[in-house]
């Protein structure tokens, strides 16, 4: 893995940034020179990120320790970052709920609705909020994190297989909505990679066996840096 500035000077939000993945992306991103807004619950999980990237490149993130449910301070990130930067160049998806296994009668609505709103809606406001920023970029990027389970219909995943369903379809419909622009919108389906989310789903798994998130940064890079071409796919890593 190489850092070679292929993001300088780019604008990306990454969100569920504190950990797994979206921490990996953020640290990489970081290293490839552009500037990080990390979105996570957690404030002690976004400081330790940021002491992370100061360390590695001498610059600091900017931290917003938020839930991406909260859609008022979603409405806020907009704004602030239309004040400081006029445009966003990358938007990373990442943030996402699994809560449990289960047969699809045995789920509160509750959780039905809690896993939609992190999986689906969430990801639809950032759309709703930072469509114009991203157009003000000279080359918007959008990365939304899926997972094969949108498509194997496997026993016990009801609301997560739908949720991200329902993110593919709808990534899809917005990248032919903007195909005219210079904005490239993909999905990007990560494997089987050593996340918490992954312990919860398969808890017997050896840990050590599977690819760390390091190790997956590669392709989000490559569909984030302006020279990138794929367009309303789906990406394995």
């Amino acid at each position: 893995m190489s850092n070679t500035g292929r993001l300088q000077g780019r604008v990306a939000l990454v969100t569920g940034a504190s950990r797994g993945i979206g921490r990996a992306v953020a640290l990489r991103f970081a290293k490839e020179g552009a500037t990080v807004v990390a979105v996570a619950r957690t404030q002690k999980d976004l400081e330790s990120l940021d002491d992370e990237i100061r360390s590695a490149t001498g610059q600091s993130a900017v931290l917003v320790p938020e839930s991406v449910t909260d859609y008022a301070k979603v409405e806020q990130i907009a704004v602030a970052l239309a004040g400081r930067f006029q445009k966003l160049d990358v938007l990373v998806g990442n943030a996402g709920l699994l809560i449990q296994l289960s047969p699809v009668g045995h789920y509160t609505p509750k959780q039905w609705d809690e896993i939609f709103a992190v999986n689906v809606t969430a990801n639809w406001r950032l759309l709703r909020c930072l469509d114009p920023l991203l157009k003000a970029s000279d080359a918007g990027r959008v990365i939304f994190v899926t997972s094969g389970a949108a498509q194997s219909n496997k026993m016990y995943w009801g609301p997560y297989a739908a949720s991200k369903a329902a993110l593919e379809s709808m990534t899809k419909v917005y990248a032919n909505e903007v195909g005219h622009t210079k904005m490239r919108v993909n999905l990007l389906d990560p494997g089987r990679v050593r996340t918490r989310m992954r312990a919860l789903a398969y808890p017997g798994e050896d840990p050590d066996t599977l690819p760390a998130p390091e190790s997956i940064t590669d392709t989000f890079v490559a569909l984030a840096e302006p020279s990138c071409t794929k367009h309303g796919e789906i990406v394995h890593a």
